[in-house]
């Protein structure tokens, strides 16, 4: 499996689901008592949630711990930590901060990992490339 083709489609993902789980959690503590009215009362389950961050964290640690071996930039893996350590510590002590502003920006750090991860990716990509020059005369 060729990883520089497979990797921007993983980051693309992780940056989809990242801010999926990001909007999930800024929006339905605001609807929440609606959602049973409109047949979506399964989107407030702590299943969904928890599914949510489970399938975020699976794909980010796989393209972004991939792709550290092709560029070597700490960054995005930083990010990445960071943001899955803001989501858990708003479920963890919602009671002391506002999980609705904590969970939502620790989604959105990890699509911006994955955004930076797909930067890094494609910027080391010159390596791969060969160029010839032609001779002017």
């Amino acid at each position: 499996m060729n990883f520089q083709k497979l990797s921007p489609r993983l980051d693309n993902i992780g940056i989809t689901a990242s801010t999926l789980c990001a909007i999930h959690c800024a929006v339905v503590p605001l609807i929440f008592t609606s959602l049973p009215l409109i047949g979506l009362g399964f989107l407030a389950d702590a299943w969904v949630e928890w599914g949510m961050i489970v399938f975020a964290l699976a794909i980010g640690v796989y393209s972004i711990g991939l792709s550290y071996r092709t560029h070597h930039r700490i960054l995005p893996l930083l990010m990445l930590i960071t943001g899955f350590g803001l989501i858990l510590a708003g479920h963890a002590f919602s009671v002391f901060v506002k999980e609705w502003l904590v969970v939502p920006a620790g989604g959105l750090l990890i699509a911006s990992a994955h955004f930076v991860n797909y930067r890094y990716t494609g910027a080391c990509n010159h390596h791969y490339k060969v160029y010839k020059l032609k001779k002017v005369e």
